[in-house]
């Protein structure tokens, strides 16, 4: 590394932080104005420490930081901020009870004698949404009502507003349509030219290739590539990344599907969802693709009772019979199991040990006459620890501590003590490096083997491709079309997401001369 480099921006040197054992050791980075650095590795590989180090949010243990060639030692986020380093993280920074707007320029609401400039902010707001493609949302709209896909594009904007100099984006695309991509790409591209320089963390290797003139790979907390990314190609990147070889395909191993174990029937709620039924075997993993907004979280959450239907059934066994499922507690009862796509807000308890969170729900099984045996407790966890190959210091590390994949790998292992016969799964490997991807992979095939019934939302449609027996595809909350294994191509399946929208669209056009008069 060389912190006196003319073009140099950002400098790190000797970087290393320890919590309960090393997660960083001896970093030696330097980051070049209007260049995109990739940043990858395997999940618990140190990418996102590193990152918070430079955005203020972790004191490092070791080392030291240059920033346009001084000492940099920031004492918070707001610190970084302020000297022009921001961060869009996978945990978004939003506040679901203010506005688009109001989130948009919290820390600095235009006002006139301490009351707020509606006019003035609401302008602004337009300006700054426009900039990553959120024409079409009224800036006075609530963030909560956003659906997760535009909250990530809200979080992007509002790092964009004012002077920026790095930016870090922690897996940008990870909740986004692949037009918001291209309009992501977009703006990546113009602030290069402004000349800002910009730490990209993903695991879609495809992704870095397009944007990132230079890859970093950490691996267990080193440095193990800094290079040019034209020098590696997807295969190269793995083997650095995971220290072994993987396949582009997974044997799920022998499976015998049998009969349905899942049958749904015309379930709607108000427009987010319409008129879906589908049934899934034992044995058989059926996947749900389709656009952001298309329906398929809303789904998820019928089928397991968090929502309420206006119409519709689930029945479970064969023959099938209707469960009376209005409350997630009555599906858990009847052998349905959720893993939610927000870890973080629905999943977890982060200032709880991974034991808390694994044995949160089996405590029949740890627990007499209201007490927890710990004992019970940590041997649960310590056999999810080993079965999911979850990377922690020891059951009672803080689940706050944990990469974003082995936190999932947490949730997961939580429902694997239980004997569900229905598993929904709702983006079970966003934010999981490719390695860990292939062990959660595994893990499905070994759960169909079993005789349990998968239900698999994703928006990776190469995902689907290999791990699904069927594929339904949801476009405008109405199921277009379900396609069995080999008779289906990714063209085939972009085409049906598309088609509901389409649809809508002509008979709102055809509708509205006559509503017109």
């Amino acid at each position: 590394m060389s912190s006196s480099a003319p073009n140099a921006v950002l400098s790190v040197s000797g970087i290393g932080k320890t919590y309960a054992q090393p997660v960083l050791s001896n970093i030696d980075l330097t980051l070049l104005r209007g260049e995109v650095l990739a940043l990858t590795g395997e999940n618990g590989a140190g990418k996102s420490t590193l990152s918070k180090i430079i955005g203020g949010l972790v004191t490092p243990t070791t080392g030291q930081m240059l920033f346009n060639g001084r000492a940099y030692v920031p004492g918070s986020r707001t610190h970084a901020e302020e000297q022009g380093i921001r961060m869009v993280m996978q945990e978004l920074n939003l506040l679901p009870t203010l506005s688009v707007a109001e989130n948009l320029f919290l820390d600095n609401l235009p006002n006139r004698c301490g009351w707020i400039s509606r006019k003035q902010l609401r302008s602004a707001a337009i300006e700054a949404m426009a900039q990553v493609g959120l024409e079409a949302i009224d800036p006075d709209t609530l963030v909560g009502d956003l659906g997760i896909g535009h909250q990530q594009m809200v979080e992007i904007a509002r790092n964009l507003i004012g002077d920026c100099h790095v930016l870090i984006l922690d897996e940008p695309t990870a909740m986004l349509t692949a037009r918001e991509v291209e309009m992501l790409f977009d703006q990546i591209t113009r602030l290069q030219a402004r000349g800002v320089a910009i730490i990209y963390i993903s695991h879609r290797l495809e992704e870095l290739a397009r944007v990132a003139q230079r890859i970093a790979v950490l691996r267990d907390g080193n440095l193990v590539c800094v290079e040019p990314m034209a020098n590696y190609n997807s295969e190269q990147l793995v083997n650095l990344m995971v220290g072994r070889e993987l396949g582009e395909h997974i044997d799920m191993g022998v499976r015998k599907i049998g009969a349905p174990a899942l049958t749904v029937k015309g379930l709607s709620r108000s427009d987010k969802v319409l008129d879906v039924s589908f049934e899934v075997r034992a044995g058989e993993i059926f996947g749900i693709s389709g656009l952001i907004g298309a329906g398929r979280t809303e789904l998820l959450r019928l089928i397991y009772g968090a929502d309420s239907a206006d119409s519709g059934t689930v029945a479970l066994g064969s023959p099938a019979k209707v469960a009376d499922i209005r409350s997630p507690v009555d599906a858990v009862r009847h052998g349905i199991a959720l893993i939610t796509e927000d870890r973080k807000g629905e999943g977890l308890l982060l200032t709880q040990s991974i034991s808390a969170n694994i044995a949160l729900g089996n405590m029949p099984a740890i627990s007499s006459a209201g007490l927890v045996n710990g004992r019970d407790e940590s041997a649960l966890a310590r056999r999810q620890i080993d079965a999911m190959r979850i990377r922690s210091s020891s059951p009672d590390q803080l689940v706050s501590e944990l990469s974003g994949g082995n936190q999932q790998k947490v949730v997961i292992g939580r429902w694997l003590e239980r004997d569900c016969t229905v598993l929904l799964f709702d983006e079970p490997t966003r934010g999981i490096d490719v390695g860990a991807k292939f062990d959660i992979y595994a893990l499905l095939g070994e759960l169909t083997r079993q005789g349990k019934a998968l239900v698999v939302v994703s928006s990776d449609l190469r995902e689907l491709m290999l791990i699904c027996d069927r594929i339904g595809v949801l476009s405008a909350g109405r199921l277009i079309e379900t396609f069995e294994r080999d008779a289906w191509t990714q063209d085939e399946l972009l085409a049906a997401a598309f088609a509901g929208y389409q649809k809508r669209d002509a008979l709102l056009h055809e509708a509205a001369p006559r509503n017109a008069l």
